[in-house]
């Protein structure tokens, strides 16, 4: 199976009826480079509000910003300089979560820092033979779970349920079918919703599922997609703007004419493939447009206060809008960018857009690519 995390698929979905199409031809996000500080790849990045963002990636490298990316400071995990950091989850300008991968067993950990970087404990440390943890996603603070492809038929996921120490809940998963995996889709195979909503995307078997709960990882089920799936496809990235509209992205890694998407409305039970995406490549990330409130801290109250509180400020404008990024042969390299204003019925290139890994957003107008040589773009709608 190809484990690369090249692929960037952002969605926006937007409410548009048939006579507005029209309006959405001529209009493009605006566009503006920033200044990283470093030149690794970073692969995932995390906004917690307009103002604070968290990425992250090769060399043990992190960056944030705290005025919306017009200085951002750069930094090396000490113990991790080998290491990628495939996710990231920033919870405060002080606090966040990284994810690191790397060529042994004990290379995939879980670190956190409460003082802004200037220190880092790693809070979790493989220790499964042939365990390869993709992504990790979390409700609150303190409330997250980590997933990774399956050994010998178990899916060997964890979870914390106080933000400090990690357990397996993999007797609560359900049995994976043969060579069944994710791709870690810079931290997006995994999307979580509300207090105790989550679904994974799978791949690498001969079906594509999304696995489900509705209660924290407490009970799960797996339910089929009509992506393509086999040793190097499937679904690569899955994002949710509330507990039953949801979209799914992926392809095969080996052929750049199977870029696929589907959506469900009735929280991940069955879906719909969208129109194909004018761009070549497996779509290899998702993100819907809205984000939090724009000025809430992640780290002060429940996600589905600040989604309340968004739909206030912001409307509804993009509430079903995507942007989408691909990765593409023959070197597995990031290709083009496209987006969504109506979950994939319509959609429009970005072409000015390319070596991007991951994006995800704040708020309509903040939102964050970040890519190949410390690359960070900032979209805003």
């Amino acid at each position: 199976m190809v484990k690369r995390s090249l692929v960037l698929v952002f969605l926006i979905a937007a409410t548009v009826s048939a006579y507005a199409q029209e309006a959405w031809n001529g209009h493009q996000p605006t566009l503006t480079p920033q200044k990283s500080g470093t030149t690794q790849l970073l692969i995932a990045v995390s906004p917690v509000n307009s103002r604070v963002v968290w990425a992250a990636g090769t060399g043990g490298t992190y960056v944030v910003t705290t005025d919306g990316g017009s200085t951002w400071k750069s930094g090396v995990v000490p113990g991790a300089e080998s290491l990628q950091f495939r996710d990231v989850q920033g919870v405060s300008e002080k606090v966040a979560y990284l994810m690191s991968i790397g060529n042994d067993t004990d290379n995939f950990r879980i670190y956190k820092t409460e003082d802004g970087g200037a220190h880092w404990k790693i809070q979790f440390q493989n220790t499964t033979v042939n365990a390869f943890y993709d992504c990790f996603a979390f409700w609150t603070p303190e409330r997250g779970i980590t997933h990774s492809d399956s050994v010998n038929g178990v899916f060997p996921d964890i979870r914390t349920e106080n933000g400090t120490n990690w357990h397996s809940i993999a007797g609560r998963m359900p049995p994976a079918l043969a060579g069944e995996a994710s791709f870690s889709s810079s931290g997006t195979c995994i999307a979580t919703e509300g207090w105790q909503n989550a679904w994974i995307t799978t791949g690498g078997s001969s079906i594509a599922r999304i696995l489900a709960t509705r209660d924290g990882g407490d009970t799960w089920n797996a339910y089929d997609t009509p992506l393509i799936s086999n040793a190097n496809a499937g679904g690569l990235s899955v994002a949710f703007r509330d507990a039953w509209h949801g979209i799914v992205g992926g392809g095969d890694l080996t052929n750049d004419s199977a870029t696929q998407a589907a959506t469900s409305d009735n929280g991940g039970q069955t879906w719909t493939l969208t129109k194909k995406p004018p761009i070549s490549g497996a779509i290899f990330g998702l993100a819907y447009v809205r984000g939090l409130e724009e000025d809430s801290n992640w780290g002060s109250r429940d996600r589905r206060e600040d989604s309340s509180r968004d739909h206030d400020k912001w409307g509804h404008e993009h509430d079903r809008s995507v942007v989408i990024t691909t990765e593409t042969q023959p070197n597995f390299d990031s290709g083009a960018a496209a987006w969504s204003p109506d979950e994939g019925q319509t959609w429009f290139s970005l072409p000015k857009v390319s070596g991007y890994w991951a994006v995800a957003f704040a708020n309509p107008e903040a939102g964050w690519f970040v890519g190949n040589n410390g690359q960070i773009l900032k979209i805003s709608f």
